[in-house]
C-alpha cells in the first residue's frame, strides 16, 4: 500500500505568545514493513530555531522555537509511505510466555537485553495488580505468549466502550479498568501495563490507520485521526503489534510513526508557550491511499 499522510494542527490564541518551543513526532519510522518516500514538515510562523534529531528509541523529532510574538502557531506534516503486510506468526507455536519472561530477565541475547527494557513501569504506564491480574486472564500456565497477547487484545476490545468524553491525556491505567471505556491510548496502556506485570515486554505505538467509509459513502477528507496500539516481544521473532481498538493484528493499512514506554514518549506535538493567554487547539489527519507505480504500469498496460 502507498499513503499519503496530512497531519495539521494549529493554536490560536487570545493574546499575543511571545515565545513557543515545541517537539514534533510526526515523520513516520522506516521498518522492515515501512518505507518513508516523502516527509515535509511546514510551520508558521517561521521559526528562528529548527532542529532534526533522533531519540533514544529511533524516532524522528523536529525541535523549533519562535522567539517573536504570534497569535497564531500552525504546524503540518506531509508523508508519502509504503507498507507491506507484516510476516505471520502462528500463535500457537510461539514460546510459552513463562519461559519469555525467564528470558527478558536473563537477557543472554542482544534482542532480549534490548527488549527488557519495556518490561518495566514508566512514567504513564504504572505496574499494578489490577491490570496485571486482568491480564493474567489471557496467560494460564503454559499459553503461547502471542497466543495470549492476542487474546488480551480481544477482552480488551470486547469488554471496553470506546468513548471519547471517558478520558483525557492523564488518565490513569486504573481509571480506565474502573471505568471500562476510553480511547486507543487508554486501551494501549493497558495492554502494555498487563504485559509488563506479567514479566513481558511490551510498548506503546503511535501511528494512523486507513479508515474505510461505509458502502456508498464517500471518504471524509480529515476525519482521520492519530492511532495508538501495542507492541509485544516475541523471541526468536521479534516484535508484534497488536489494535486493541479495533481487535486486529496489525497489516499494511497501519502507518507507524513512533514508539516508545507510554503515550509521553510519542506525544506528536508538545512544549511549551510563554504568554498567549487561552488557545484553542485544532488538529486535522488525513490518511489517503496512493496508486503505487506498479498500478500505474497495470492500469497503462
Amino acid at each position: 500500500m502507498k499513503y499519503r499522510i496530512i497531519h495539521n494542527t494549529s493554536y490560536k490564541y487570545s493574546a499575543p505568545a511571545s515565545l513557543s518551543q515545541n517537539e514534533l513526532l510526526l515523520h513516520p519510522r522506516s521498518t522492515p514493513y515501512q518505507e518513508v518516500l516523502e516527509c515535509q514538515l511546514s510551520i508558521v510562523p517561521k521559526p528562528q530555531y529548527l532542529h532534526c534529531r533522533t531519540d533514544y528509541f529511533g524516532n524522528t523529532v523536529h525541535v523549533f522555537m519562535v522567539q517573536h510574538p504570534h497569535n497564531e502557531l500552525a504546524m503540518s506534516a506531509t508523508s508519502i509511505v509504503t507498507t507491506s503486510r507484516p510476516l505471520l506468526l502462528v500463535p500457537d507455536a510461539t514460546v510459552p510466555h513463562e519461559r519469555v519472561a525467564q528470558r527478558l530477565a536473563e537477557h543472554k541475547q542482544p534482542i532480549e537485553l534490548e527488549a527488557s527494557q519495556f518490561v518495566f513501569a514508566s512514567p504513564l504506564v504504572t505496574i499494578n495488580t489490577m491490570a496485571t491480574a486482568y491480564a493474567r486472564l489471557s496467560f494460564p500456565p503454559g499459553m503461547p505468549v502471542l497466543k495470549g497477547a492476542i487474546d488480551l487484545m480481544q477482552r480488551i476490545f470486547t469488554e471496553f466502550a470506546y468513548d471519547k468524553t471517558a478520558s483525557t491525556v492523564d488518565t490513569t491505567v486504573e481509571q480506565v479498568l474502573i471505568k471500562r471505556k476510553g480511547v486507543c491510548q487508554d486501551f494501549a496502556h493497558l495492554a502494555v501495563s498487563g504485559l509488563r506485570g506479567l514479566g513481558l515486554a511490551a510498548r506503546y505505538v503511535s501511528g494512523y490507520m486507513e479508515t474505510i467509509p461505509p458502502p456508498g459513502k464517500p471518504k471524509l477528507v480529515g476525519a482521520d485521526a492519530s492511532h495508538a496500539w501495542f507492541s509485544v516481544f516475541v523471541p526468536d521473532f521479534g516484535w508484534v503489534d497488536l489494535d486493541p481498538t479495533n481487535n486486529l493484528i496489525v497489516n499494511e493499512r497501519y502507518i507507524t510513526v513512533a514508539w516508545g514506554r507510554d503515550y509521553g514518549d510519542v506525544a506528536p506535538v508538545k512544549g511549551v508557550v510563554m504568554g498567549g493567554g487561552a488557545h484553542i487547539l485544532s488538529v486535522m489527519v488525513d490518511v489517503a491511499a496512493q496508486e503505487s507505480r506498479q498500478q500505474q504500469q497495470q492500469q497503462q498496460q
